[in-house]
């Protein structure tokens, strides 16, 4: 019996998937197709947010370096009567030497240990903060501090200072002449006292008598505002500028020509100019969150005023508009 032929079925016929020329069908292609054109549009986006955030990084490093240098400026351009820079600069006790010195009139004036910034605390009264605190060789105290403000009252400032040092080195069981003789120095822009003198000595007599009344506290006025010819007021007028090309100060000017000059000055200009801003808006923060009034935050910007810090970084500090802090500032020096 003849065979029957086999009858060859069409590819297509035996799997639908498969087009007659041996390709994929058109079910199954635009989709993988569509697939790729979509991966490679998300590499791309990928690459290009990479790219960006490398261009922000890159800017944010930049500006990080801009503000540093910023306020390394602006601490540079601060004189001897800014708060802040003052107790940098007389953290030596080669300046602050040279400064005692000239004050007192006590010229064989040793040195022995100088503290910045230092605080005398009580738990029943208010703080001291002393911008500086010397020692000299015979165990006498020096006080000196730069006061900015007219609204102060200056004598019982001093009193004040002058009671907490007291308390603060007379110790248990020991007698009061044991006490160490205290010099309290007050430095101020303007001439306090209106008589015309760079520098005022006080002096206590016994009423009706020559007799000195000697407490052991001796307290001197010096202003930056009369330039009477004296070595004081010349000292004063460094205190303006504190340029560090002016060498006409000794010691002092050694110091600040290193602060403002020289490389390893540079660093301590970093490390108070950061310090300076953290400090400031920590201050600013604390104030907004525990009053949130504009009362308080204007009182942050007196205090960084008088420390010398410019209206521009106040108003970046305190987070508040720049006219309105010089309007405050331009009130406050009315007054």
């Amino acid at each position: 019996m003849p065979r029957r032929p086999v009858q060859n079925k069409n590819v297509s016929e035996r799997n639908p998937s498969i087009s007659q020329a041996g390709t994929t069908g058109p079910e199954k292609m635009p989709k993988k197709q569509d697939n790729s054109r979509e991966v490679r549009r998300n590499s791309q986006k990928a690459r290009e947010n990479t790219q960006k955030a490398r261009r922000n990084s890159r800017k944010a490093q930049e500006s990080i370096i801009k503000a540093r240098e910023r306020r390394v400026a602006e601490a540079r351009s601060l004189n001897l009567l800014s708060n802040t820079f003052m107790t940098v600069a007389l953290d030596d006790k080669p300046a602050c030497q040279h400064v005692l010195r000239v004050v007192t009139g006590i010229r064989d004036l040793e040195v022995r240990e100088v503290r910045k910034q230092y605080r005398v605390a009580k738990v029943t009264s208010r703080d001291a903060v002393l911008d500086i605190l010397a020692e000299d060789g015979n165990g006498k105290l020096y006080n000196l501090e730069i006061q900015r403000s007219e609204t102060v009252d200056h004598a019982r400032r001093i009193r004040f200072y002058g009671a907490m040092i007291d308390s603060e080195y007379l110790e248990k069981g020991k007698n009061y002449d044991e006490m160490p003789d205290v010099y309290l120095i007050y430095i101020s822009e303007t001439d306090l006292w209106k008589a015309g003198k760079t520098i005022y000595e006080l002096k206590k007599y016994l009423t009706g008598t020559d007799t000195e009344y000697d407490d052991g506290i001796h307290v001197t006025y010096v202003n930056a505002e009369i330039d009477d010819g004296s070595e004081a007021a010349r000292l004063m007028n460094y205190f303006k500028t504190a340029d560090p090309e002016d060498m006409s100060q000794g010691e002092l000017s050694n110091r600040v020509h290193f602060l403002k000059s020289e490389e390893g000055g540079y660093k301590v200009m970093c490390e108070m100019s950061e310090k300076w801003m953290a400090e400031g808006r920590a201050e600013g923060r604390a104030k907004g969150r525990a009053e949130g009034e504009k009362k308080k935050a204007k009182e942050v910007v007196m205090r960084l005023a008088n420390h010398g810090m410019p209206p521009e970084s106040i108003a970046d500090i305190v987070k508040m508009n720049i006219t309105v802090v010089k309007r405050w500032l331009e009130g406050a020096a009315v007054k």
